[in-house]
């Protein structure tokens, strides 16, 4: 098994940043960017998951982790729910949302599968 030195190692962390960015793309889109507030805001839950993956591996423990992970796990919920809402403004069209969707419900299991490790590991760390 590879080593994890850094949360730019991880799975997760590397499928967060690939979802972040095609919200990224997908929110500037005509109609969707002058949708400030919505575009801000399923910018900011898509980044919300890569940023708690990484806030949570930097911490001293494998309790923080896992906090920071179901966060990150709540956040990714939350990108799912907007693609619909996205969807149904007609800011993006089914083949864009079935991307998100995909994205979304592997990195719900990936996370859920990371945090059953930890938990289940002998680690605890300092915190």
């Amino acid at each position: 098994m590879a080593s994890i030195s850094s949360f730019e190692d991880l799975e997760i962390w590397k499928l967060a940043r690939e979802l972040c960015f095609l919200v990224r793309k997908l929110s500037r889109k005509d109609q969707f960017s002058k949708d400030f507030r919505f575009c801000g805001q399923i910018n900011s839950a898509a980044g919300s998951i890569m940023d708690n993956i990484a806030e949570g591996f930097e911490r001293d423990g494998n309790r923080e982790f896992i906090n920071f992970l179901y966060i990150a796990k709540g956040s990714n919920g939350e990108v799912r729910s907007q693609s619909f809402r996205a969807l149904d403004a007609n800011f993006i069209d089914g083949n864009e949302q079935d991307e998100i969707l995909r994205l979304t419900e592997v990195l719900k299991f990936k996370i859920q599968g990371l945090i059953q490790v930890l938990k289940n590991s002998g680690g605890k760390g300092y915190k």
